[in-house]
């Protein structure tokens, strides 16, 4: 599989990153579409209001939000096919706007990705 990046959107752009995709479902506060420099925005692969809501960065919940989350994608296959079909063509970095870097949807997209 391809290089697939992660990178806060608020970060400045890392050399060789490919093609960007912003995976948020809401637009960055405080940036501007043409200072992100995103090729796509996916918002629709994005976890639903409903689950981004009951995560509220908590942490602890996150094993639960990784498979909550799991299951949207299985169920919209849309979304990932086109991502799919960008990662084939080369390295893809998946933008997003939350503050912990280790626990986001970013994450848990690339690691559901790689399985």
């Amino acid at each position: 599989m391809t290089d697939i990046f992660i990178r806060r959107a608020y970060d400045p752009p890392l050399p060789s990153e490919g093609r960007k995709v912003l995976v948020d479902r809401l637009w960055p506060r405080g940036i501007k579409r043409e200072d992100l420099g995103a090729d796509l925005w996916l918002k629709e692969i994005a976890p639903s209001n409903e689950l981004r809501h009951w995560y509220n960065h908590e942490p602890e919940k996150w094993p639960e939000f990784r498979r909550r989350y799991g299951a949207e994608l299985d169920s919209n296959p849309g979304p990932l096919r086109e991502l799919r079909e960008m990662i084939g063509k080369g390295p893809v970095t998946l933008l997003y706007s939350a503050r912990d870097r280790e626990h986001n949807n970013a994450v848990a997209l690339r690691d559901y990705l790689a399985q």
